[in-house]
């Protein structure tokens, strides 16, 4: 079998461009197998216009079996969880013609949202405030290692936009909804 492999990067909130993504790659005649590191993975097939779902649940995770009977019993095929994220998929032919979702309305997105940050940007404010700020001032204040000081500064800078547009991104949201 043929396949392909692709290296995407979306952020936590552009789940949906990512879901768009792979229903485009899928009507384009590629499949989609697992994602790893932003590398996603393809094999060749019929082109079918299917969509594709992901969730953010720890807590589906940790009932998986449950969990995933759920989605079965309403058609969605099971791909991968990657990062937190479960992958589905669901024919649009499987559905009368209507592209399906998970989500029923905008407040569980809201909340599949609200998931995500709390545990995929809590464990980088953890890591930002307890190790790399006192990190970047004992060396700013003490050291004098003006080499080590940047290159701390700048993952410094890089955390903070990471930070930033997933504020806004959620906020835009938010708003929205």
């Amino acid at each position: 079998m043929k396949t392909k492999k692709q290296f995407k990067w979306f952020t936590i909130f552009e789940y949906e461009k990512e879901q768009d993504y792979l229903r485009e790659m899928h009507k384009a005649g590629w499949k989609f197998i697992k994602v790893k590191f932003g590398i996603y993975y393809f094999e060749k097939c019929t082109p079918q216009d299917v969509v594709y779902q992901l969730d953010y649940n720890e807590d589906g995770l940790k009932y998986k079996d449950e969990y995933l009977k759920m989605f079965d019993d309403c058609g969605w095929e099971y791909i991968q969880d990657y990062i937190g994220y479960s992958y589905f998929r669901k024919a649009v032919a499987a559905v009368d013609g209507v592209a399906e979702e998970i989500f029923c309305d905008e407040e569980s997105r809201l909340q599949m949202m609200q998931r995500a940050l709390k545990g995929r940007m809590l464990p980088l404010l953890v890591i930002f405030f307890a190790t790399l700020l006192p990190l970047f001032l004992i060396n700013l204040l003490s050291t004098h290692n003006y080499v080590i000081t940047s290159i701390i500064g700048g993952i410094l800078v890089w955390y903070i936009v990471i930070f930033a547009m997933c504020f806004v991104k959620y906020n835009q949201y938010k708003n929205k909804k």
